[in-house]
């Protein structure tokens, strides 16, 4: 059920485009104070997982971790490449 409503809001947040996809990019957001929300997929690496929690602690940032790996946050972006990282904006 959660996973579904993810999903959805997901789409919304794309229909938005008030997102930015990819490591450096989220990197780029959390660094200026953009970023109001980061999601990581479960497949992300350890060191970039725990780099990307660290800098959106330093933001006051809020992590979420996808249950799905990137394949699936790709699939849930709506874009045919994987995702690891992705940073909503707005």
């Amino acid at each position: 059920k959660s996973q579904e409503n993810i999903n959805s809001r997901l789409a919304l947040v794309m229909k938005s485009g008030k997102f930015t996809l990819g490591y450096k990019t989220c990197l780029k957001t959390l660094r200026s104070g953009k970023a109001k929300l980061v999601i990581i997929s479960n497949n992300c690496p350890p060191v970039r997982k725990s780099e990307i929690e660290y800098y959106a602690m330093l933001a006051k940032t809020g992590v979420h971790h996808y249950s799905g790996n990137n394949v699936d946050l790709g699939t849930a972006c709506g874009k045919y490449y994987r995702v690891c990282v992705l940073a909503i904006t707005d």
